[in-house]
């Protein structure tokens, strides 16, 4: 009973805490981002037309991400928020809506999936070797979706109670089985049949299987905060719409992504397919910086939402500011190495003349950007955790659609060049309006909590 009226949220100190539950899901993340990088590296074996139908993929892959992260989102923040309010029934509920709502959502992907991926490839391309990898690879990764999406959903309720080592064990295990059977799958090792760019797709799903089982066994036997039961659970429209609430402007946000990939692939496209195909190795590589500073959100956001719910903003605030460093920090390390090392991290796929001559300044140029990113990711993800989803989306919509496409298709009338500079442009704009939002949520939300609860600073 201590462990239930006594989260460790609520009491331990917060630098050890946050690197606590932010570490195991830094190693998550930079284990997720494995699974981007291995399926182009093996795939990008086969030849350029290969990945660059992996690359086109990747908005839906991302789509289907941000539907499942989005509504984990809202499971996430309601879930703790309750937890901080010693509401464990309350809590409980958040999460089997939770799991419904997101196993629906699945479904649409399935249907959508098997029934539009030619179309989809088809509206981009008018290479056939170029279509028929990619249908193979979209029809399969969305077919066979329930594995990430359940994953995703597992995860999020682990986290909710500050369970982000299991978190860990499961995207980790899942990664390994997909780094460890793409090449066999792919080139037909061991005596499996050579499926090509199919068995990449095959074995990231099943990798993604193996996690939502692991997930599903650490929610029921390793998580006792929150009971699982979706069998006798009927939905609840009134949490659904409170999980929405703050899942779909996260889903949104995180769609916006997808339309931004897009959108950058059908400027870059008018150069050269090799130009697409950078743009999707930037977009792996840059997972291995992105990924941990994403973590160390999740670590952060239930943080946030345990002590918002308890009134201690000395805790949210403390946490914030060490998110901050750590995240800048972070984005520093990924500067340096994409400005000290561009060609070796092309060569991780194969990357011919071509390739290299427009990849080595896209990484150099675009990577200025991630001087500025740190804050507005942390501050964006603290709008989450205190339920004001609809200000990380226009942060987002800010970043990636008012500002960085616009500037992108200008700069592209200039040089292929210039167009990576759009990204630091957008950068520039986005953490300016992230500074502006997050003092004025400061001041509303958090520092009334000062005056109001003579706990505060606990």
């Amino acid at each position: 009973m201590s462990e239930i009226k006594e989260n460790k949220m609520g009491v331990m100190p917060i630098n050890r805490l946050l690197i606590s539950m932010a570490v195991p899901m830094m190693i998550s993340m930079l284990v997720q981002a494995c699974y981007n990088v291995v399926d182009s590296m093996f795939v990008a074996q086969l030849n350029e037309n290969a990945l660059t139908a992996v690359s086109l993929a990747f908005p839906v892959q991302s789509l289907m991400i941000a539907v499942a992260t989005g509504t984990g989102v809202g499971i996430n923040a309601l879930a703790s928020r309750a937890l901080g309010e010693k509401n464990h029934q309350k809590a409980s509920a958040v999460a089997n809506n939770g799991i419904i709502v997101i196993f629906l959502s699945m479904l649409v992907f399935v249907v959508l999936g098997l029934t539009a991926s030619q179309l989809f490839f088809s509206v981009q391309t008018t290479d056939t070797q170029i279509i028929g990898y990619g249908r193979d690879y979209l029809m399969i990764v969305t077919g066979l979706s329930f594995g990430i999406f359940l994953e995703i959903a597992f995860e999020r309720i682990l986290q909710a109670t500050g369970r982000t080592m299991y978190s860990m064990i499961t995207q980790t295990v899942g990664a390994v089985f997909n780094i460890i059977f793409d090449p066999i799958m792919i080139f037909g090792l061991f005596g499996f049949p050579a499926m090509g760019v199919a068995g990449a797709a095959l074995a990231t799903v099943l990798g993604q299987i193996l996690a939502a089982a692991l997930g599903l066994y650490f929610c029921l036997n390793k998580n006792p905060e929150i009971k699982i039961d979706v069998v006798h659970t009927k939905l609840n429209g009134t949490i659904v719409r409170m999980i929405y609430g703050i899942g779909i402007p996260s889903i949104i946000m995180q769609s916006i992504g997808s339309i931004m990939t897009f959108g950058m692939n059908m400027i870059l496209i008018a150069f050269s397919s090799t130009a697409t195909a950078v743009f999707g190795v930037y977009f792996k590589l840059q997972s291995f910086v992105f990924m941990p500073v994403f973590g160390l959100n999740n670590g952060m956001v239930p943080i946030i939402g345990y002590n918002y719910g308890a009134r201690k903003p000395n805790r949210i605030m403390e946490t914030f500011k060490l998110s901050v460093i750590y995240a800048t920090l972070l984005m520093a390390i990924g500067f340096a190495i994409f400005q000290l090392f561009p060609s070796q991290l092309f060569a991780i796929f194969n990357a011919s003349d071509n390739m290299l001559s427009i990849g080595i300044p896209a990484l150099r140029t675009i990577s200025w950007s991630f001087l500025l990113a740190g804050f507005g990711i942390v501050a964006s993800s603290v709008f989450q955790a205190l339920g004001h989803g609809v200000k990380s989306l226009i942060i987002s919509v800010l970043r990636q659609l008012v500002v960085l496409l616009p500037c992108a298709f200008i700069f592209s009338q200039i040089s292929l060049d210039a167009i990576w500079w759009a990204f630091a442009v957008a950068e520039l704009f986005s953490g300016a309006a992230s500074f502006l939002m997050f003092m004025r949520e400061y001041k509303k939300e958090i520092k009334p909590m000062y005056h109001d609860n003579t706990d505060a600073i606990a």
